[in-house]
């Protein structure tokens, strides 16, 4: 095989794409649509809930188009990451929809389903005998976090894919991913360079984001050969630049040198980026590094709570300048007007000002110089709904009143948006895996599952 085409739905199935770019892609005549479905970049809710962050309308609609779209093409269809987190819950209901989508369009093909689920017991025994390795910011494992945690998954590479695709599938439907995987594992199991295999995954596990103007919820191509690859949007309201495409190498790399991939590094320092025509960049030079050994990244979510929060305007300058002090006595009224048995580990609040340090905090550097305005948001985390709500409650009505030097007035403090001003928004999640796995391989790991749909 001289060339290998690919197209990218999008950069997350259930963003939408354009029919126009798909019907352009089909005409390149692909050996593989792909879809990246997941991302810890909407935090470990996800992961621990078992719910998706995308509708079921969103993914249905991406679903039926994509799906009708690679049978008449007769190429298969890879998702990886389904449902977000890509755990069980999240791959079965990803499920559910894809099989509904199939009988109503009277479809039937091969369908692989790769579980990405890890037994804790799997990570007990890898952490005691010193096979776990913390991400870097990320503090050590312990057994009890493994213990704690709702649900454990690991973030599979290429061998479940091509596995599954050996196997004669017709749709590849896999739990928590590399985003890479996606689109390198083809390539790489027919005989392609596999640092200009993962390169290009890379490029394209987000659409055409890598486009002029970005678009994650468009199409990209990507054709592979043997010394280079190129992508080109498929939209013609979009262009790729050599500047564009060396950008998204960088996207979310912490070595903007060196992509670091279950299977191995690539070196990007001879990249070589070059315009071909209007809409298409060449890139050649990508150079695969075999690393030793096999590591899969561990995602896991433990429960921290339940939340309640509220959001408020103010543009007094006499209560922007006292808020630290007004914080502190608000504080001090909701711990005394709390019921005396209920301890201070059972709840935590939380003050962010937009618009002078919600996001930075006591690191922004304009802290000392607010705007006009701030927006205040109170966020109650506790043990209990009823208790962080409660205790919300207590918050919000000392903020509302409460006195401040130089003050002239009786009136309130806050501006609220909404009445009712407080929301009661459900268990809170948060990492508790967030590490490196040394394995002998990958195929026990992510079992698959083959059925005729």
């Amino acid at each position: 095989m001289n060339e290998l085409r690919l197209v990218a739905l999008n950069g997350c199935l259930g963003y939408g794409f354009e029919l126009e770019s798909l019907q352009r892609g089909a005409d390149a005549q692909p050996h593989m649509f792909g879809a990246d479905a997941g991302s810890t970049d909407a935090g470990p809710y996800y992961l621990g809930s078992g719910s998706s962050m995308i509708r079921r309308e969103q993914l249905k609609r991406d679903l039926s188009l994509a799906l009708a779209q690679s049978r008449a093409s007769r190429v298969p269809l890879v998702i990886g990451s389904a449902g977000i987190a890509g755990g069980e819950p999240n791959l079965q209901a990803a499920r559910e929809v894809l099989i509904e989508t199939a009988r109503e369009q009277g479809l039937q093909f091969k369908l692989a389903t790769i579980h990405a689920g890890i037994d804790p017991s799997a990570v007990l025994d890898a952490l005691r005998s010193g096979g776990i390795e913390a991400m870097p910011g990320v503090p050590p494992l312990t057994e009890q976090d493994v213990r704690d945690s709702v649900r454990i998954v690991g973030q599979m590479g290429c061998e479940p894919f091509a596995r599954a695709l050996a196997d004669g599938a017709d749709v590849v439907l896999a739990g928590r991913a590399c985003d890479t995987a996606i689109y390198a594992a083809l390539p790489i199991a027919r005989g392609f360079d596999p640092g200009l295999a993962l390169h290009l995954a890379k490029i394209m596990e987000c659409g055409a984001q890598c486009a002029v103007p970005q678009g994650t919820n468009d199409c990209l191509l990507g054709t592979l050969r043997s010394d280079h690859f190129e992508v080109r949007p498929l939209s013609h309201r979009r262009i790729c630049t050599p500047e564009s495409v060396a950008a998204h190498t960088l996207y979310e790399q912490g070595d903007p040198l060196m992509l670091h991939e279950p299977e191995g590094r690539v070196d990007l320092r001879a990249a070589v980026f070059e315009q071909v025509d209007a809409q298409t960049v060449r890139v050649s030079g990508s150079r695969f590094l075999p690393t030793p050994g096999l590591q899969i990244k561990l995602e896991g979510a433990r429960s921290a709570g339940f939340r309640a929060f509220t959001l408020a305007g103010i543009r007094d300058a006499g209560i922007i300048a006292a808020l630290d002090a007004i914080e502190a006595t608000v504080r001090a009224a909701v711990r005394r007007n709390l019921p005396a048995e209920v301890p201070d580990a059972d709840y935590c609040i939380d003050f962010k000002v937009y618009g002078r340090d919600a996001v930075l905090g006591p690191r922004e550097p304009n802290r000392d110089r607010p705007g006009h305005e701030v927006g205040v948001l109170v966020e109650v985390v506790a043990r209990t709904q009823a208790l962080a709500s409660h205790a919300l409650s207590l918050a919000r009505s000392s903020l509302l009143h409460c006195p401040f030097p130089g003050r002239k007035t009786t009136a309130g403090n806050l501006a609220f948006p909404f009445s009712p001003s407080d929301t009661a928004a459900g268990e809170v999640f948060e990492f508790s895996v967030y590490h490196l796995m040394r394995v002998a391989d990958q195929s026990r790991l992510f079992p698959v599952d083959m059925e005729r749909v």
